[in-house]
């Protein structure tokens, strides 16, 4: 389903508005054609983009890479931490370009979303450095190391369009519909859209047209345009022989329109489903080229065996014939009478090199003429029978090849499953940071680096808060929420997890101190003459600490809503609210091993809900450094 021109910029405005001071932290090739980027925020939910060689839209699901994307690595290595500064669409072309900036770089991706489409990237004076595929035609040509350079223009800028542009249709001799597609680039949909809507014949010649009709096709044209690109929109998916998902409905009605919250959601559905689509197909392309040379030879063997039992038959036919003929007086292969009959059975006495043979439908039996007919009879009789065990052997063949045919269907619509698209569920806004809900069900947040920290601090200490710090260097400031008359049970925990994520788990130092003060203690500017590292704050007054003699936390897949979320904390809490849990311990693995470990053991006993859970949040929530898992089990929320 290619995008219009029109729902490419009503695209590029609302995309716009969405991505305003995001930054790319993650890049994921999905297909050759389709690359995922990751958004983040400071303060905003992460926002994820799609931009494939068929349109660019906000997705609400994460799929698995299904097959190598070229520009992947390179965009990962320019792009990383870079803002999207701005998308901007060429004229009314189908055409947008992806500004990034950031240490003092301007690089520039090229989405191209016609024909065959193409994703390159340039820098900021339009030098391609990478790109999809290379283009050498006529008019342009696209390769590393050019100039990008867009198609030449054709037809009216659909933007701009006058009714004075629709006066060439009375001169024209081309359908209505047709005319409106080529001069304002308009898909088929849209342009037989246009004249269903203004309930006239999209078949008539333009030079047939009264000027009453090219007005109200004018005023038609020029009200769908600015809905579709306006945002005014009651947006329908449609499927029948094929589907897509329109912003407006033009005329198009019956069981198989399907309202949308919006266009972008539409074109989520619509598109996601062809990428998956995509994926399994490249996913089992493999199995199914052997699936049917095993469904080949499969027939070949069934059509070997009823040659086989034809042949015996044949055989057994004239060996019987010989008996026959004994009975009728005729005593020698050799008489005019037994060659007669033979012929009649499609079967002949031959010579070759002075050898006798019987040939029976085109086999050669070897045999001896001055035998008696009997012994020639048995002869062939035992022809039959090798012919009869030469079956079975093929049968086994046959049936060998039918299990390898089974085994290898199964295993391709596992592969085909294996496609794994998972829901992007919107966060809440303390996710951005290292967070629990203690024992007593308060809210802590802490801060993972110094511009969390700050974070944490500037954005988010309210005036019934307390504020924990570790008195080591390297230590996260930890806020309990709302924590006027705290039960010691949430006090001791959010201590406990301030001095868990700090310095201390990565060197494994047990016995450190936590201490609490009040909002008002945190003092975030420096004294005068001095200053402060980013993340830090000066603490005054007197300070509460509690001692933590253990490191040991808890990994742990929390019900929330409808859906589930992974975080990390003291033991108790976190088994008290998961559905399971696995508690952890400094030294061990790296993070991504430990990550992995985690999720294997979630999955033995939540498959359903640890499958959905990417890779990367396991990751997240761990605390840096090494890692050993010493207890998985059912939480209390299971």
């Amino acid at each position: 389903m290619p995008l219009a021109g029109i729902e490419l910029r009503y695209l590029v405005d609302q995309i716009t508005k969405e991505v305003q001071d995001y930054y790319v932290s993650n890049i994921y090739g999905i297909t050759k054609d389709s690359i995922l980027f990751k958004l983040h925020h400071t303060e905003k939910p992460d926002l994820y983009m799609m931009i494939s060689t068929f349109g660019v839209w906000l997705t609400s699901v994460k799929i698995d890479q299904m097959e190598p994307n070229r520009l992947q690595k390179r965009l990962r290595s320019d792009l990383l931490r870079l803002k999207l500064k701005k998308i901007e669409q060429i004229g009314s072309e189908r055409i947008a370009y992806f500004t990034f900036e950031g240490f003092g770089k301007e690089l520039i991706i090229v989405g191209e979303f016609f024909g065959d489409g193409n994703i390159l990237l340039c820098n900021n004076e339009m030098k391609i450095l990478a790109l999809q595929h290379s283009i050498d035609v006529r008019h342009r040509k696209l390769g590393v190391g050019l100039e990008y350079v867009p198609p030449p223009t054709s037809g009216v800028d659909i933007f701009k369009i006058t009714e004075s542009n629709f006066e060439e249709l009375k001169t024209s001799d081309l359908t209505g519909a047709k005319w409106i597609g080529r001069t304002l680039g308009l898909p088929k949909k849209y342009a037989e859209g246009i004249f269903e809507i203004a309930k006239i014949d999209s078949k008539k010649i333009g030079n047939d047209f009264t000027s009453q009709e090219i007005e109200k096709i004018y005023k038609t044209t020029k009200d769908i345009v600015t809905d579709v690109i306006s945002g005014n929109h009651e947006p329908i998916i449609i499927r029948n022989e094929k589907t897509e998902v329109l912003p407006v409905n033009l005329g198009r009605d019956g069981e198989n329109v399907t309202k949308v919250n919006s266009f972008i959601e539409g074109l989520d559905v619509v598109f996601t489903e062809d990428i998956v689509a995509k994926g399994k197909s490249i996913q089992s392309s493999g199995s199914d080229k052997k699936i049917k040379d095993l469904q080949s030879q499969i027939a070949e063997q069934e059509k070997a065996i009823e040659t086989v039992k034809e042949k015996s038959n044949y055989i057994t036919k004239v060996a019987n014939s010989l008996y026959e003929m004994v009975s009728k007086g005729i005593l020698s292969i050799e008489e005019p009478k037994a060659k007669e009959i033979l012929e009649g059975l499609n079967a002949k006495i031959t010579k070759e090199k002075g050898i006798s043979f019987i040939v029976i439908h085109d086999q050669k039996i070897q045999i001896n003429t001055e035998s008696s007919l009997q012994s020639i009879a048995s002869v062939l009789f035992n022809e039959a029978k090798r012919q009869s065990g030469a079956i079975k052997s093929i049968e086994q063949i046959k049936e060998n090849t039918k299990k390898k045919l089974e085994k290898l269907q199964n295993r391709t619509e596992s592969e085909k499953n294996s496609v794994t698209v998972l829901d992007i569920r919107k966060k809440n806004w303390y996710e951005r940071y290292r967070w629990f809900f203690t024992s007593d069900g308060l809210l802590a947040i802490g801060g993972r680096d110094a511009a969390s920290n700050s974070a944490v601090v500037r954005k988010h200490l309210g005036k019934n808060d307390r504020i924990f710090h570790g008195e080591i260097h390297g230590s996260p400031f930890f806020i309990l929420k709302d924590a006027d008359n705290a039960p010691d049970s949430s006090m001791n925990e959010v201590a406990h997890a301030t001095a868990c994520f700090s310095r201390a788990w990565r060197e494994g130092l047990y016995g450190m101190k936590t201490y609490w003060v009040n909002p008002d203690q945190v003092k975030k500017s420096a004294p005068s003459g001095q200053f402060l590292p980013k993340g830090s704050f000066t603490i005054e007054g007197k300070r509460n600490f509690i001692g933590v003699p253990s490191l040991k936390l808890a990994v742990g897949i929390i019900p929330q809503e409808d859906s589930y979320v992974l975080t990390c904390g003291p033991p108790e809490p976190i088994m008290k609210s998961s559905v399971c849990y696995a508690i952890i311990e400094p030294h061990g693995s790296e993070m991504v091993e430990t990550a992995k470990k985690i999720r294997i053991e979630f999955s033995k006993i939540r498959e359903e809900i640890a499958k959905n859970i990417n890779i990367d949040d396991f990751v997240r929530v761990l605390p840096s450094g090494p890692s050993q898992i010493k207890e998985v089990g059912f939480g209390d929320a299971s």
